[in-house]
């Protein structure tokens, strides 16, 4: 039988805040285990939580940008379990009424689903050592504890694990683009759960859902969700019988397995929290959180289209971050301004374009980088200001885009700014029509049989006599000028 699959994801996402969700305690990856605690995230008794403001901002921006419900009245509640890296022996969550409910996130032209997204506390970090004979440790860590996350969960809209992929590259995208979270899993400030059943396609209702934990990767979680929907797939055509539980994706075999029984909502024993009055959102701040949103995705590759006229493939690879897109306009800005008065046009734009594409990703792939880290243009290797002036020098003559790609390396290696290097260097273009004339004549007198098969109808060859120009001056030949004479020499008229 033929099965498709369905599949819901539950993303834990870190906010980006400089303090935990109910303490004072700084959220800094990285420091040494257990220096960012106090009584609050520790969960000792007596004290009391404080929540942060701009957790609520950064949650109801989410909201907005997913077409979500904000809800006037929110509650937080208490979910009980026990891990040792839960201090209180509950998570405080939204349960019954969470902030955002009832949206949407187009993914590759189909329209997905999101049910809620809700605000909770993380917990610590467990370790565990083998060291020898000695047996076990296990390790706490809880500056993690109390971190801010929003778990935005999806509908069970998603047919693929290409799909699943999908969604969260798509959902990424927008979490970086808001400025909410770096959304970087190897941080472990991108999480995702997965559900996922089986069906016979073409039939309705759902399978028994199996969850699988903890993803920390794009490709494991395509891998993991490839490999349950085979394994369920053959486990109901075999008359066995799907067992709702939570299983653990193993990326070295490329298989899950069975980790517990999966838990319902009535297990985790929720109530509203008893410390914590209901969460108010006015009308007015909704607004203000509104009013301060950037520019989104589909908004930019829209405007990139219209005003820029560059083609949709092109607007989709610069703004795929928004760290490259401030990138490529703050160059197109700065070429544009070199221009005396000529301004910018559609040339321009996609020539700035073609340059930030193709050598300054390739760079940034070379650093081990990614487009993400040109958030900070005051920082980055070459600036936006720098690669428009050497886009300048090709646009006035002086050197041509094969110089122009050596000048680009020793610039991003060095900083150093693009006149200096091509007066230092000597790597001015060639443009002296006698001096070009004289090689020109040389090259043709040395190369009788080639001059003649040309004449012959032979045009291929004229690439060869480019070739030989180039070589004779190292390159730094005008190719405008250069075709131009070599036409005439070989018509023979010079």
């Amino acid at each position: 039988m033929v099965y498709e699959a369905i599949i819901g994801l539950e993303v834990h996402v870190q906010l980006k805040t400089r303090t935990k969700i109910w303490c004072g305690c700084p959220t800094t990856f990285g420091a040494p285990p257990n220096t960012q605690v106090c009584p609050v995230c520790l969960g000792l008794p007596g004290v009391l939580p404080v929540l942060n403001r701009r957790v609520v901002e950064l949650a109801m921006r989410v909201g907005l940008a997913l077409h979500c419900e904000i809800a006037p009245v929110s509650r937080f509640a208490r979910k009980h379990y026990f891990y040792p890296d839960m201090p209180k022996n509950y998570q405080i969550s939204q349960y019954e009424l969470p902030i955002c409910r009832k949206g949407w996130i187009e993914v590759d032209g189909k329209r997905v689903g999101i049910t809620r997204a809700h605000i909770e506390e993380d917990v610590g970090k467990s370790s565990h050592e083998w060291p020898g004979l000695d047996g076990p440790y296990s390790y706490v860590d809880f500056n993690r504890a109390g971190v801010p996350l929003l778990e935005i969960v999806s509908e069970p809209d998603l047919r693929s694990a290409e799909e699943a992929a999908a969604y969260l590259r798509r959902l990424r995208e927008l979490l970086r683009y808001l400025d909410v979270s770096d959304a970087n899993m190897e941080e472990g400030n991108f999480r995702c759960d997965a559900n996922v059943s089986v069906r016979p396609r073409g039939t309705d209702g759902f399978g028994t859902k199996v969850e699988i934990k903890n993803l920390n990767s794009f490709r494991f979680v395509q891998e993991a969700l490839a490999y349950e929907v085979v394994r369920q797939s053959k486990a109901i055509d075999a008359g066995e019988r799907i067992v709702q539980e939570t299983r653990l994706y193993d990326p070295d075999r490329g298989v899950t397995l069975a980790m517990r029984s999966k838990e319902s909502a009535h297990d985790y024993r929720y109530f509203p929290d008893p410390d914590l009055l209901p969460l108010e959102v006015s009308a007015a701040w909704i607004e203000e959180v509104r009013r301060a949103m950037p520019e989104l995705p589909d908004e930019k590759r829209d405007r990139f289209v219209r005003d820029y006229g560059l083609p949709p493939y092109d607007a989709g690879v610069l703004t795929a971050s928004r760290g490259l897109a401030d990138y490529f306009e703050a160059a197109a800005r700065a070429y544009a301004a070199t221009r005396d008065g000529k301004g910018a046009d559609a040339a321009l734009y996609k020539e700035t374009s073609n340059w930030v594409m193709g050598e300054v990703l390739r760079k940034l792939k070379e650093d081990g980088r990614d487009a993400a880290d040109l958030k900070d243009l005051a920082a980055v290797p070459l600036p936006p200001e720098r690669l428009a002036a050497l886009l300048a020098l090709v646009d006035r003559g002086t050197i041509n885009r094969n110089t122009a790609k050596a000048v680009f390396e020793e610039m991003y290696a060095t900083g150093a700014d693009p006149e200096a290097i091509v007066e230092a260097k000597g790597l001015a273009q060639v443009s002296d029509t006698a001096a070009l004339e004289t090689i020109i004549a040389d090259i043709l007198a040395a190369n009788p049989e080639q001059v003649a098969g040309y004449r012959a109808g032979k045009e291929k060859l004229f690439g060869f006599f480019v070739g030989q120009v180039m070589r004779a001056t190292q390159g730094r030949a005008n190719p405008k000028v250069v075709n131009d004479l070599l036409r005439k020499a070989l018509a023979g008229g010079g």
